[in-house]
C-alpha cells in the first residue's frame, strides 16, 4: 500500500532573516470575473491555500510509495480525497511511472479526480491538470510528433511552428489535459547546455516571432474551445545561459543583458495575453528566481502587467532550502516564495506547503492579500478554460487525433527543419541506384531521432511507442531497396551509462562493409536526454563516433554525415573528411523519412541553423557578438590565431537550387522617432528545381552610447520560388526594431547611422531623434 501523503504539522525550525515586507500590489490589476469573485468570497484559508498545491499523479495512484504506481495504473480513491478534499489540492500533473497512457486511460483518470473535484468538495472547483507536451502530446501513446522545438526553429516557417502547436493542443485536449507547459522562451546561446534543443534558438527576434507563434496556436482566441490549451511558456527569466552550462546550475546575469535578450520574448508574450508562466528553476547573481521579488513582481507582474498564473517548476520552493539555503527551513522557503510573487507550487510529492502556508498566513508572514490574488489568477484561469462547465473533454470528440492529416504536417515540419550545411561538388543527392552503408550510433534508432520528453520524460521509451514509424536505415531502405543497403552499427550507446555515452562496438565490420557500397551515410550525434541527465563536460563529438568516421574515411568512400543531435557537437576533426553534412537535430517520429527525402532529393533542403555552430570548445560566440570578440590575426610576439572561429554561421544552410539578391531599395534614407520605413529586395531562384528561401533582415549600428552588436536579426520571411521565379520581399523597420538597453537600463533609441544587411546588399540610414 502506497504511503500517506506527507501532511502533518512540521516542526518548526529557527528561520533566519525574513521575507520582503512588500506585499503583492499588482492584485489591483487582475481581471475581476464576478463567478470567481463570488467563489473568493465562499473561500476559507485553507481552500485557498489548497488552490495553490500541485501534486504530480504518482502521489494518488496505488503502488508501493508515492513515486512508484502499480500497472495497470489505478488511482487509489483514498488519495484522491485526501489531496483534493481534505486539502483543496487546485492542480495535478505529469504521468505516473514516467510512461505514456492511451487516450482511454487519460479520460479515466482524469475523470474520476474532476467526479471527486466536482462532486465531493464543498465549493466544486475543478482540478487544473497540466503536462509538458513539448514537440506533441508527450504522454499519449499514438499521438502525433513533431520536431523538437530547435529543429521547428530551423524551418524559421510560422505557418508551421503555430500548426504544430494548433496540433499538439487538439490532441492534448483528447487526452483531457487543458494545460500545456509549452513553449520555451528561454535563449538557446550557449550550445553546452542540456535543454539547448527545447529553444528556437539563439537569435532574440527569432525566438520572440516563433513562441508567439507557438502561444497562437496552443491558445487560439478563446482557450475555452475544446481545441485549445492554456500555454504556459518557460523558464522566467535567463534560465538557458547557466555560468557552467550545467542545467539549473548559477547563472551570472547583469540587469542590461537580462533586459538585451532574455526579457523580450517573455514580454512579447505576455503582451499577447498569454495564461500562465513557469518560473526559472536557477539563480540568477547569487538569488533563486523563485525568491526574487524584483524578478517575479516588480518586473512580470508589475512592469510588464502579467495578470495570469505564475508556477514554479519541480519542487522548487523546497529548492530554497534543500538545495539554495536561503531559507533555514521548508517553512521559510514558502514564506520567501510566496512572498515573491509565486502563484502555485508544483510541490510536487507532499502537502507540507499546504500546512504551511496556512500557518504562514496566520501569523502574519504572508499577507492575506497574497493569497487571494494568487487564488483569483489560479480560478481565472480555470473559468477562462471552461473547466467548470466541461471539465473533462472525451477522445471520441477527437477523430482527428493521430490522423494522416496531422501526420503531414509532422512530416512537412521535418523536411523544412532539415539542414544542409556542407555539399562538396554537389555529392547530394544521392542517386537512388547508389549501393549505400548505413552506419553510427542513431542510424536505426526512433529514440535518437525524437529526444526526450517523448512517451517518457528522458524518451528512453520511444521503441516501445514508436515501432510503426520509419528509422534513418529503414527510411533508405525504402529509397533504394534493402538488397542496395549494407548497415553496420560501427557504434552504439551504452543505455546503462548516462544518455550520451556510446561504447566501441564492431567499427572493423563496418569498414569490412564500406568495400562493397559507393557511399557511407554515417549518422552521428546524441542519444536522448534532457535536463541534468544531459549534463556533459566535453562538447566535442565522443571519441568512438570521431574514431569510426576516420576509419571509414580511410576506406576512399565519399561520406555523408548526418548529425541527429539536440546541441552542436563539436566536428572539426572529421568534417574535412566529409562530402556532405546534413544536420537533422531532433526531427520526431518522421524524422527518418525527412532525411532520405533530402539525401535522395525527393525534397529540396531549406532549414536554416538557429544558432551558432561552434568549431572548438572554447569559441562558444553567438552571432550577435560585439566588435572585439572578432579578432584578427595579430602579427609578432602576438601572433595566434583569430578567436573568432566557428563551423557553421548563424542563419546558415543550403539548397540544391541557388538564389539571387538583388536591387535592396529603402523607402527612405532617414528613419525618425514616430515613423517606419519600408525596406524592399528581389530574390530569384537562379536554380532548376523549386526552393524555399528564408530572407532575413539584419541591422548594425554604427556607434552607440555601449558597443554596440555586431549584427541583429530584425525581420524574416520564408517564401518559396519556382525554378526561374523572382519576388520582392517588404519589410517594415520601427525605431523600436534598432533600439536597445543602455547602460541605465533603458530601452533608447540615438541618433545616428545603421546599416540594413539583406544577404550580400547593405545600405545605411540614418536615425533622428
Amino acid at each position: 500500500m502506497k504511503k500517506s501523503l506527507l501532511i502533518g504539522m512540521s516542526v518548526l525550525l529557527f528561520i533566519f532573516g525574513c521575507a520582503s515586507e512588500k506585499t503583492d500590489d499588482a492584485a489591483a490589476t487582475v481581471e475581476r470575473i464576478p463567478e470567481v469573485e463570488a467563489l473568493l468570497a465562499q473561500m476559507t484559508l485553507e481552500e485557498k491555500v489548497g488552490q495553490m498545491a500541485q501534486i504530480t499523479l504518482d502521489v494518488i495512484t496505488k503502488g508501493e510509495n508515492e513515486m512508484v504506481s502499480d500497472e495497470p495504473l489505478v488511482l487509489d480513491m483514498d488519495l484522491v480525497r485526501r489531496a483534493v478534499v481534505d486539502y483543496g489540492v487546485g492542480s495535478i500533473l505529469n504521468t505516473a511511472n514516467n510512461r505514456a497512457r492511451t487516450v482511454e486511460k487519460w479520460h479515466t483518470v482524469i475523470s474520476q479526480i474532476q467526479d471527486v473535484a466536482m462532486n465531493e468538495t464543498r465549493l466544486g472547483i475543478p482540478v487544473l491538470y497540466g503536462i509538458d507536451a513539448i514537440h506533441g502530446t508527450t504522454y499519449t501513446a499514438g499521438a502525433t510528433f513533431f520536431p523538437q522545438q530547435i529543429g521547428q526553429g530551423a524551418t524559421f516557417n510560422r505557418d508551421l511552428v503555430r500548426k504544430a502547436a494548433e496540433i499538439t493542443a487538439y490532441e492534448t485536449r483528447a487526452s483531457s489535459i487543458p494545460w500545456n507547459f509549452s513553449p520555451v522562451l528561454d535563449m538557446g546561446r550557449d550550445p553546452r547546455f542540456a535543454r539547448l534543443w527545447e529553444t528556437f534558438g539563439e537569435d532574440v527576434y527569432h525566438t520572440k516571432v516563433l513562441g508567439l507563434e507557438m502561444i497562437k496556436g496552443y491558445e487560439g482566441d478563446d482557450i475555452s474551445s475544446p481545441y485549445r490549451v492554456a500555454s504556459c511558456p518557460k523558464h522566467f527569466l535567463g534560465y538557458g545561459t547557466p555560468l557552467s552550462g550545467k542545467d539549473r546550475t548559477p547563472a551570472l546575469i547583469p540587469e542590461i543583458e537580462l533586459r538585451e535578450r532574455h526579457l523580450p520574448p517573455f514580454e512579447a508574450a505576455v503582451k499577447a495575453g498569454v495564461q500562465t508562466i513557469m518560473v526559472n528553476s536557477g539563480l540568477i547573481n547569487g538569488v533563486p528566481v523563485h525568491a526574487s521579488y524584483e524578478l517575479l513582481t516588480e518586473l512580470l507582474k508589475e512592469e510588464l502587467g502579467f495578470t495570469g498564473l505564475l508556477l514554479t517548476d519541480w519542487a522548487d520552493i523546497e529548492n530554497l532550502h534543500n538545495r539554495d539555503r536561503v531559507a533555514a527551513s521548508q517553512k521559510e522557503a514558502v514564506k520567501l516564495a510566496i512572498n515573491a510573487g509565486i502563484d502555485m507550487s508544483m510541490i510536487p510529492y507532499n502537502l507540507d506547503f499546504c500546512d504551511y502556508l496556512v500557518e504562514l498566513v496566520k501569523e502574519g508572514e504572508v499577507p492575506m492579500s497574497r493569497i487571494d490574488d494568487a487564488v483569483r489568477r489560479i480560478l481565472n484561469t480555470k473559468f477562462k478554460l471552461g473547466l467548470f462547465d466541461t471539465p473533462v473533454t472525451h477522445y471520441e470528440d477527437y477523430p482527428l487525433f493521430g490522423s494522416e492529416e496531422f501526420e503531414s504536417v509532422a512530416l512537412e515540419t521535418a523536411q523544412e527543419s532539415i539542414t544542409l550545411l556542407k555539399n562538396e561538388n554537389n555529392i547530394l543527392p544521392l542517386s537512388k541506384n547508389s549501393r549505400i552503408l548505413v552506419t553510427g550510433p542513431n542510424s536505426n534508432s526512433m529514440r535518437a531521432l525524437n529526444g526526450g520528453w517523448t512517451y517518457s520524460w528522458q524518451g528512453e521509451k520511444v521503441d516501445e511507442f514508436a515501432q510503426d514509424y520509419s528509422t534513418i536505415l529503414d527510411a533508405i531502405r525504402g529509397k533504394v531497396g534493402a538488397g542496395n543497403v549494407m548497415f553496420r552499427e560501427g557504434v552504439r550507446y551504452d543505455n546503462d551509462a548516462a544518455y550520451w555515452v556510446d561504447e566501441a562496438f564492431d567499427i572493423p565490420g563496418a569498414v569490412r562493409a564500406a568495400a562493397n557500397v559507393d557511399y557511407i551515410v554515417i549518422v552521428l550525434g546524441e542519444n536522448s536526454y534532457t535536463e541534468k541527465p544531459g549534463d556533459l563536460h566535453d562538447l566535442t563529438l565522443s571519441q568512438n563516433q570521431i574514431d569510426l568516421a576516420k576509419a571509414l574515411a580511410r576506406t576512399g568512400k565519399p561520406m555523408i554525415l548526418v548529425l541527429n543531435q539536440g546541441r552542436p557537437r563539436i566536428i572539426r576533426e572529421i568534417e574535412p573528411l566529409m562530402s556532405a553534412v546534413v544536420n537533422a537535430y531532433l526531427p520526431g517520429n518522421f524524422g527518418g523519412l525527412a532525411i532520405a527525402d533530402v539525401i535522395f532529393g525527393d525534397y529540396n533542403p531549406n532549414g536554416k541553423l538557429p544558432f551558432t555552430y561552434p568549431m572548438y570548445v572554447n569559441t562558444l560566440v553567438t552571432y550577435d557578438h560585439k566588435p572585439s570578440e572578432n579578432q584578427a590575426r595579430m602579427e609578432g610576439v602576438y601572433d595566434y590565431e583569430s578567436d573568432f572561429a566557428i563551423q557553421y554561421p548563424f542563419g546558415f544552410g543550403l539548397s540544391y537550387t541557388t538564389f539571387e539578391y538583388s536591387h535592396l531599395k529603402v523607402s527612405s534614407d532617414q528613419l525618425t522617432a514616430n515613423e517606419s520605413i519600408e525596406i524592399s529586395v528581389n530574390v530569384k531562384n537562379t536554380g532548376d528545381r523549386q526552393g524555399k528561401e528564408v530572407v532575413k533582415l539584419f541591422t548594425s549600428l554604427h556607434y552607440a552610447s555601449i558597443t554596440p552588436d555586431v549584427q541583429r536579426l530584425r525581420r524574416f520571411d520564408k517564401i518559396t520560388l519556382e525554378p526561374g521565379e523572382e519576388k520582392m520581399v517588404t519589410f517594415t523597420l520601427t525605431p523600436q526594431d534598432i533600439s536597445f538597453i543602455n547602460a541605465r537600463n533603458d530601452r533608447v533609441n540615438e541618433a545616428g547611422y545603421f546599416d540594413v544587411m539583406i544577404s550580400d546588399l547593405v545600405e545605411t540610414i540614418s536615425f533622428i531623434e
